[in-house]
């Protein structure tokens, strides 16, 4: 069976934010929103190579990487709209998702937070003997973070499997890079006997896909871990459906330069295709429409 091209993934994430956002102002959402449009082809890339044992670690802006690593279209909606049949039964919503069924391993809404757990499943591998890779996908303010420094010299000193991807916008929410960080993240991370890796064109899935995958070739063969920083640009608001540029902390010049690269805008889906997919598209919305929300009862349910 022919792979599907990962062009087509890219665009499909975006539709279904796209719809999202057409939903949002009915308030049939019952969560903050973080969208992951414009950075759909790093998504993409990072899980074209990666197994489903394989655990994937990410941040609150995650839609794109749950969708990209295999999760339900259905439960994601359902979720979204706070639903009992949803991936979290409702109780997580946009920033809190997980699917163990495709070792999506769960986002937090705190920053840096999924570092540790991700060096901490990939440490259990190493000592279960298993070949699984982690990836651990956070923003470039999680670096600001000092979890993140004791994470990832745990990581390189006990040589653990596993993949920090850093996502590079230069802002952590509205503050830039040049006023929050006295250091490079490379070198930085390279300070720490760390392999880092750094792609700044990452517009297209394909060229994302071919980088990452010799970063785990790395890992895989040397046993040790890889540090990467892929470039991107967040086209909406931190927060929210809304363009933020009457803000002042960006420029729109900086958006229409990455937008100008973007090739999903200019690709065009056959008739069948892009029918199927909102066909798709709609059927999840019904799906997490007609579902039922959490009773009371169901509070504590999986609360250990």
């Amino acid at each position: 069976m022919q792979k599907t091209p990962l062009i087509y993934e890219a665009v499909r994430i975006r539709r279904i934010e796209e719809r999202i956002i057409e939903l949002y102002p009915s308030d049939v959402i019952q969560s903050p929103l973080h969208l992951s449009i414009g950075q759909e082809s790093l998504a993409v890339g990072v899980c074209a190579g990666l197994k489903n044992q394989d655990q994937l670690f990410t941040t609150y802006r995650s839609h794109a990487y749950y969708l990209a690593k295999g999760g339900d279209i259905r439960k994601f909606m359902a979720e979204l709209m706070g639903k009992e049949s949803g991936c979290c039964s409702g109780k997580g919503g946009s920033m809190h998702l997980a699917d163990s069924t495709v070792n999506f391993m769960g986002t937090s809404a705190i920053v840096a937070s999924t570092i540790p757990h991700a060096v901490g499943a990939a440490y259990s591998n190493k000592l279960r003997g298993n070949a699984n890779l982690v990836v651990c996908v956070f923003g470039d303010g999680a670096a600001d973070a000092g979890i993140y420094h004791e994470s990832i010299n745990f990581a390189s000193l006990h040589k653990l499997p596993i993949v920090f991807v850093v996502e590079d916008n230069g802002l952590a929410v509205h503050t830039s890079v040049e006023e929050r960080q006295s250091f490079d993240l490379a070198t930085h991370a390279s300070s720490y006997n760390l392999k880092t890796f750094v792609l700044d064109q990452t517009h297209s899935p394909d060229v994302v896909s071919k980088f990452m995958s010799e970063v785990y070739s790395y890992v895989k063969l040397e046993k040790k871990p890889a540090w990467v920083k892929l470039k991107t640009f967040r086209y909406k608001e931190h927060v929210g459906v809304n363009e933020d540029f009457f803000a002042g902390y960006r420029e729109k010049r900086e958006f229409d330069a990455w937008y100008n690269q973007d090739p999903i805008v200019d690709y065009k889906l056959s008739k069948a295709l892009e029918a199927s997919l909102m066909k798709e598209i709609e059927d999840a919305v019904k799906f997490g429409l007609d579902s039922a929300f959490p009773v009371l009862q169901d509070l504590y349910k999986d609360v250990n």
